[in-house]
């Protein structure tokens, strides 16, 4: 087994502005696992709503750090090489929310509706900005409601008789930042053939579902698409769900994540048929926690990389879709726990034991490396996975487990608190 890495560049884009296309519309879209081979998948390159963050506000936005643009931009481009040099193809956030505003009215009044709010800009200053935005070519109203926009940029004069305009400071956001836009895997995820919109938790990220929901919606590739979720009042988040196998979803309650989430989610799945199983998995609600994927991510059909410290704490509630659910006086849903998650994902999965690969043997050691996503991999089929190389020893023990690690640099994507599974939404995997 081997490491491999794609340095600088854009390698396998179209152009050297990181335009990626629609690429193949004929594509079959639907994800039954974490390890099938990964045939399509969504990114965010990063942009300039990383040039927002100021030590003021990155905290508000979720940042631990201010990142090096550039260089965040270089380590995207080597991660989305790796992919398309493993024959991943990649389509770019940015790239299908601008066609998407290009082909579709109504998606243009929805995306500056969600963005301009009136009640915080007041009517007159609102109005007038939506009339301005409405008139804006597609790909730089994309970048608007992407980066933002502040009072200085507003493209009329300080005469407008707006209050609100006169008691803010100029550098103060008309339109706010999305910088963890980066992150795609939270604002959607794919449950079989169909696609779950999320409900994201924190106000910094709330509006990154709307654009989402946009290029679902109205973006000609995705025409004909089914929702298998959507919620708009209880929070999961992407980060959280994790496709065991065929049937079988993990949901992480916790800062993200809130058990009523978890149990419409579950519902939802249960209706359309797309699992049989649910595990509820309650995680620690900080920051080094914030998603179940930042303790445990699937590295082969039976193997999970794995914090030691929560490897047998962590524990499961198991929802049960029951023969004859749905139909009037038949079954319904069962439910026990909680019980150790291991042998309950196991049962659930139908295997005899999970293989567990440690983040390393020593605490300080497995502390460091959960902190910087080490156990946050992105498989790109059984076995192969990519993970930050800054994790020399969760690397190491997965180099030793059989698993193929694809290493890449993340010293700057990493100061938003996601390694290469946040980083990505699959959109097409094979069966396994």
């Amino acid at each position: 087994m081997g490491a491999e890495a794609v340095q600088g560049g854009h390698a396998g884009e179209p152009d050297g502005n990181g335009r990626g296309g629609t690429g193949d519309p004929g594509r079959r879209l639907a994800v039954t696992s974490e390890v099938g081979t990964l045939r399509t998948v969504l990114l965010h390159r990063p942009g300039d709503e990383l040039r927002r963050l100021t030590p003021r506000n990155n905290d508000q936005l979720l940042f631990d750090g201010i990142p090096w643009v550039e260089r965040a931009q270089q380590e995207h481009d080597t991660f989305s090489g790796v992919l398309r040099k493993r024959g991943v193809e990649v389509l770019l956030l940015a790239d299908l929310l601008a066609d998407t505003l290009d082909v579709s009215g109504a998606a243009r009044i929805q995306g500056i509706s969600g963005a301009v709010d009136a009640r915080r800009l007041g009517h007159g200053l609102a109005d007038e900005l939506a009339a301005y935005l409405r008139g804006v070519p597609a790909r730089e109203l994309a970048d608007i409601l992407m980066a933002g926009m502040t009072f200085d940029e507003l493209p009329f004069g300080p005469n407008t008789p707006s209050l609100v305009r006169r008691m803010h400071h100029g550098g103060d956001f008309v339109i706010d930042p999305l910088p963890n836009l980066l992150f795609t895997r939270d604002s959607s995820f794919w449950v079989g053939p169909r696609v779950a919109i999320t409900a994201l938790a924190l106000p910094a990220r709330i509006r990154e579902t709307s654009l989402t929901d946009l290029i679902y919606a109205f973006h000609p590739r995705f025409l004909g698409v089914r929702r298998a979720y959507e919620s708009h009042t209880a929070p999961i988040e992407g980060g959280d769900v994790l496709l065991l196998g065929p049937g079988v979803v993990a949901v992480g309650v916790g800062e993200r994540t809130s058990p009523a989430g978890a149990e419409a989610l579950a519902r939802s799945l249960f209706d359309d048929g797309l699992a049989h199983t649910v595990l509820v998995v309650p995680i620690a609600q900080n920051r080094a926690t914030m998603h179940l994927d930042t303790v445990c991510t699937m590295v082969d059909t039976d193997a999970i990389v794995m914090y030691p410290a929560v490897r047998d704490s962590l524990c499961a509630f198991t929802i049960h879709r029951e023969d004859g659910y749905g139909v009037r006086d038949g079954g319904g849903v069962s439910m026990r726990g909680p019980d150790p998650f291991l042998p309950a994902a196991a049962e659930a999965m139908g295997i005899g034991k999970m293989r567990v690969i440690d983040t390393g043997l020593d605490g300080v050691t497995a502390e460091r490396e959960q902190w910087d996503d080490g156990n946050n991999t992105l498989a790109l089929a059984p076995g192969v996975v990519v993970a930050y190389e800054r994790n020399e020893m969760t690397n190491s023990r997965l180099t030793d487990a059989g698993i193929e690690v694809l290493r890449i640099p993340g010293s700057e994507l990493g100061s938003g608190r996601g390694g290469p599974r946040c980083l990505s939404c699959p959109l097409s995997r094979d069966d396994v």
